[in-house]
C-alpha cells in the first residue's frame, strides 16, 4: 500500500460533501479548522515538491487571559541520496532539503519547528551494522547539524527541535538517540534523550544505543513549554504523563515507523496522550522506503531483505479536547503548520479534571510495590 496517499484524501474523494463534514467530525472532532496560508508559501511548497497543509485549534475567549497563540511546524521527509552515498554528502543533502522546507515554515509564521527522528540519516538500525551508520553521530552541542540548526533558528526567530544520533564525547563517545532543542535566539537550550528503546521486528536500536538518562525534561521557550517524546516512547502512557507533569504544553513525538508494524496504532496514541494529559501532541513520521546495500534478516524465519518497509508519514497534531488535524501524506515530503491557542489546555483540564481526579498517591504506592522482587499481585481467587 505504499502508493496509497492518505485516508483523508480517500474520504474527500468518495464521500459527498454534506456527509463528509459529519464523517470528519466523528473521526477527527470539532476542534480543528483549516488555516489559510500565504500564497508565497503555497507556491514555494509546490515548486519544491512537498505537501503543505495548515490547521488551527482555537480556545474560548477568557476575561483575564489573552489568547496564547503559537504556530508549530511538523516536517516529514524521505532521505535525499541513496544509503550508499558518502556520509557527509547524505547529511548535507538533508540539510539542504530541510532548509528549503524551514524557509516555507517561516513564511507561514511558524514559531517552533520539529524534524523527524534521526533526521540527518537513513534509519539504518535495522541492519545491525556499525559502519558506516555510527559515522552519522554528532555532538549535540557543537556538531555540524547543531550549527546548521542554530543558523536556521536565529535567521527565522524560530525554535528548532532537531532529533539526531548523538556522539557523547564527554562519556567515552557513547551513542544516544537525542533531540537537541535550539532557542529562537540561536543558542542551544538543551537536549533530551529517547527514554524507551524498541526490541521488536527490525528495530534493532539497542545494538547502537540504550535508554536515555535525561528523564522527562521540559524546555521553557519564548513560545511555550515543550517536550520531546522520541518515537517508541509514544507506546508508554506514563512517558507522556511525566512530560505533562513537568509542565509540557506541547509534546512533540518525532518518529520513524513502518506500515505493517504500527500503522493501526498511529492515529490513536498521540491523540489519546493529548486527551489524557491536557496538552497538545505532535506526531511526526518519515516517509519513503530506504534500501541498503547488504541484506539483513529479521529473526522471523523469512528471507533476508534490503529494506525496512515503508515509512508512512501521516504526521498530525492532536488537541486536548480530542480533536486532531488531518494527516500529511503517506508518501510525500510535507510540512504541517498548526496554530494552537495554548489556553485550550487549561480550559479542557478544568472541564475534565483528569489531573485533579488522578489518584497519584495510590498509583505511586502500588507501583513501588510492583517493582519489588517479592511483589504479589492484588488478585482475589476462589
Amino acid at each position: 500500500m505504499c502508493e496509497y496517499e492518505s485516508l483523508e484524501r480517500t474520504l474527500e474523494k468518495y464521500i459527498p460533501p454534506d456527509e463528509l463534514k459529519e464523517v470528519q467530525r466523528i473521526l477527527m472532532g470539532n476542534g480543528s479548522r483549516e488555516l489559510e496560508l500565504p500564497r508565497c508559501a503555497v507556491e514555494a511548497a509546490s515548486a519544491r515538491n512537498f505537501e503543505l497543509r495548515g490547521c488551527a485549534f482555537g480556545a474560548a475567549p477568557e476575561q483575564l487571559r489573552q489568547p496564547r497563540v503559537v504556530r508549530v511546524g511538523l516536517i516529514q521527509n524521505a532521505i535525499v541520496l541513496p544509503t550508499s552515498a558518502p556520509v557527509l554528502h547524505q547529511i548535507d543533502a538533508l540539510h539542504g532539503r530541510l532548509a528549503d522546507i524551514v524557509e516555507v515554515a517561516a513564511m507561514c509564521g511558524v514559531n517552533i519547528v520539529c524534524f523527524q527522528e534521526t533526521w540527518t540519516m537513513p534509519f539504518a538500525f535495522c541492519t545491525r551494522e556499525k559502519m558506516p551508520w555510527t559515522e552519522f553521530a554528532e555532538s549535540a552541542e557543537e556538531g555540524h547539524t547543531t550549527r546548521f540548526c542554530r543558523e536556521l533558528a536565529k535567521k527565522y526567530n524560530m525554535v528548532v527541535v532537531s532529533p539526531i544520533l548523538e556522539r557523547d564525547e564527554v562519556h567515552a563517545g557513547t551513542l544516544w538517540n537525542t533531540a537537541v532543542v535550539i532557542s529562537n535566539s540561536g543558542s542551544v537550550l538543551g537536549k533530551t534523550r529517547k527514554n524507551h528503546i524498541p526490541r521488536v521486528g527490525d528495530f534493532n536500536e539497542s545494538t547502537y544505543y540504550m535508554e536515555g538518562n535525561t528523564g522527562h525534561r521540559v524546555f521553557c521557550t519564548q513560545f511555550g513549554r515543550i517536550a520531546v517524546n522520541i518515537c517508541y516512547g509514544r507506546h508508554h502512557p506514563l512517558n507522556w504523563f511525566m512530560y505533562s507533569m513537568n509542565g509540557a504544553e506541547i509534546i512533540f513525538n518525532p518518529c520513524a515507523t513502518v506500515g505493517e508494524l504500527s500503522e493501526p496504532m498511529w492515529p490513536i496514541e498521540a491523540r489519546n496522550a493529548a486527551i489524557a494529559n491536557h496538552c497538545f501532541t505532535c506526531a511526526i513520521n518519515r516517509v519513503g522506503t530506504e534500501y541498503f546495500e547488504n541484506e539483513f534478516t529479521s529473526g522471523d524465519g523469512k528471507k533476508a531483505h534490503r529494506d525496512f518497509g515503508h515509512f508512512y508519514g501521516s504526521s498530525y497534531v492532536a488537541a486536548p479536547d480530542g480533536s486532531r488535524s488531518p494527516g500529511l501524506s503517506r508518501t510525500r515530503d510535507g510540512l504541517l503548520v498548526a496554530e494552537l491557542d495554548l489556553n485550550l489546555n487549561q480550559q479542557i483540564a478544568d472541564r475534565w479534571s483528569f489531573k485533579m481526579t488522578g489518584r497519584y498517591e495510590e498509583y505511586a504506592k502500588e507501583l513501588s510495590q510492583v517493582i519489588q522482587e517479592d511483589f504479589r499481585p492484588n488478585a482475589v481467587r476462589e
